[in-house]
């Protein structure tokens, strides 16, 4: 193959990736936006403090509730469709804002899962934390976080109602 022929099948190819990353910026996902808090949010239906709604609010929503703040970068393509996968995979595992609809078992059980994850340091994600460096959590946010969802635990299963 000579020098002419490759250079022609690199600019073909280098074309084709920009015309797909071009195309790509009209293909968007849904953005993760409610304008209200759902009625089924964990902080209208469980008392918490305001310390601890903006631990939630910072360091958890973006990923597991009904309403990210997006960054910049999500409108750029693939960015926004990573981060929506991303949001949509994390509201599978835990969704703050439907926490109100979850049965008492998987209520109780999301709870003891959130004091493990936070004080394990496995939430919120490291590669979350290098961006929003508001969600980097000391110990003495951990600690109440971790005592938050412990006292929620505990009011449910005082109630048997629930």
């Amino acid at each position: 193959m000579s020098w002419h022929t490759l250079k022609r099948i690199i600019k073909t190819v280098l074309l084709g990736l920009v015309a797909v990353l071009l195309v790509g910026q009209f293909i968007r996902p849904k953005k993760n936006h409610s304008a209200t808090p759902a009625a089924g949010d964990i902080t209208l239906n469980h008392p918490t403090s305001p310390e601890v709604k903006q631990l939630l609010t910072v360091a958890c929503y973006d990923c597991h509730s009904n309403n990210t703040r997006y960054p910049w970068y999500a409108e750029i393509q693939p960015a926004g469709w990573f981060l929506a996968s991303h949001v949509e995979d994390g509201k599978r595992h835990l969704n703050f804002s439907e926490f109100g609809n979850y049965s008492r078992k998987r209520a109780l059980s999301k709870l003891e899962e959130i004091k493990e994850v936070v004080e394990d340091h496995e939430m919120p994600l490291e590669s979350y934390t290098l961006i929003h460096s508001d969600a980097q959590l000391s110990d003495d946010q951990i600690e109440l976080l971790s005592d938050w969802a412990e006292s929620v635990r505990q009011r449910i299963l005082a109630n048997p109602a629930n």
